[in-house]
């Protein structure tokens, strides 16, 4: 993982703890991945590139799920900012 000053990347993407580009991977391995970052980062909030077309759905599905906060979408961009679980 790769962590980051606390600077967002624009200035409209909120700040972030950490910083994950998974680029292509399918959403079975990112998801599998994802989980795992967020265990390790309680209450910290990780920004996620995800260019997989099914990443639209499937991380804001995941985060309903698993109790993770979905803070910010931008589906134009593959970027999604959320906040694990404490």
């Amino acid at each position: 993982m790769t962590t980051t000053d606390n600077s967002p990347a624009s200035e409209s993407d909120p700040t972030f703890d950490a910083q994950w580009d998974a680029g292509e991977m399918g959403c079975g391995e990112l998801l599998l991945k994802l989980r795992k970052r967020l265990r390790d980062m309680p209450g910290q909030i990780i920004r996620l590139v995800a260019h997989d077309r099914g990443a639209i759905e499937d991380i804001p599905s995941y985060c309903r799920i698993t109790g993770h906060q979905l803070l910010h979408v931008d589906p134009k961009r593959g970027i999604f900012l959320i906040k694990a679980k404490a």
